[in-house]
């Protein structure tokens, strides 16, 4: 299937590791102009250097970003249009917030949840969709978490915000249909990433549990018997954020190997 991405310019937030890499790669391969952001120009480097090499695309740039900070989203922004004169596609991609019970959340960490994962998609999308609605469309896709479907125990922060981007997502969907942009959301399940590690080392200190008991645990609750692959992740948010994608927009779609059992 050609996914009409050759020479669209794609913007990954959060694409230094994780799915966001794996995002960024798959957009590599089907020929786009591939930006990715991060906190970390360590990595930023490493990745960008990495998704050349692994699939011949040198149309890969790269701009340090905290997206909870809104003066350095716009500089990322600009920095795109400067370059290109457009943007095809975002890809709204933010680290999870941290894990934890209600009463060791303070205000602090419910602010920073907002920030990183809610208010940083609200930004890059005020900033994108305009130039879309000038070039006659786009396509957004705002990753999340299965917790929009169903909450997650322990993860009090993703349980309330991430909900909060699903609701942002439906109603870009329905405001902007008429100027051509697709909005949707993705949201993850057990995928096998370094965040995956993290939250199994915080279950495990958290209840006594042996790690290796929590990850055999948590294996064992999805119906596919695995982890997902930051590679198959990618390929269906590549997908919906593509223009092979001509009638899909406001939806949810977990990539969960089975495991949410809400309809």
């Amino acid at each position: 299937m050609d996914l009409q991405l050759n020479n669209r310019i794609v913007l990954v937030t959060g694409g230094s590791e994780g799915l966001g890499k794996g995002i960024a790669k798959q957009y590599a391969k089907e020929g786009a102009v591939v930006w990715i952001s991060s906190r970390n120009e360590e990595k930023l480097q490493a990745a960008h250097q990495d998704i050349i090499e692994q699939t011949g695309n040198e149309q890969i740039f790269y701009r340090v970003c905290n997206m909870r900070d809104g003066e350095a989203i716009q500089g990322l922004m600009n920095a795109i249009i400067a370059k290109h004169d457009r943007i095809d596609v975002l890809i709204n991609n933010a680290g999870g917030p941290p894990s934890g019970l209600f009463l060791e959340m303070d205000d602090d960490a419910w602010q920073g949840a907002f920030e990183q994962n809610l208010l940083s998609a609200v930004r890059t999308c005020r900033l994108a969709i305009p130039y879309m609605q000038k070039q006659g469309g786009g396509r957004i896709v705002n990753l999340t978490s299965s917790s929009i479907k169903q909450a997650i125990d322990s993860l009090v922060l993703s349980n309330s915000i991430r909900p909060g981007v699903y609701g942002l997502t439906k109603t870009l969907a329905r405001e902007f249909a008429k100027d051509n942009i697709l909005v949707n959301t993705v949201g993850a399940g057990k995928i096998g990433t370094a965040r995956m590690q993290s939250l199994n080392e915080s279950r495990a200190e958290q209840t006594g549990v042996n790690l290796e008991e929590v990850e055999n645990e948590m294996v064992a609750s999805i119906p596919l018997g695995r982890y997902g692959t930051p590679e198959e992740f990618a390929q269906a948010v590549v997908f919906f954020g593509s223009f092979s994608n001509t009638y899909i927009t406001g939806q949810a779609m977990l990539i969960d190997g089975g495991s949410i059992a809400a309809l």
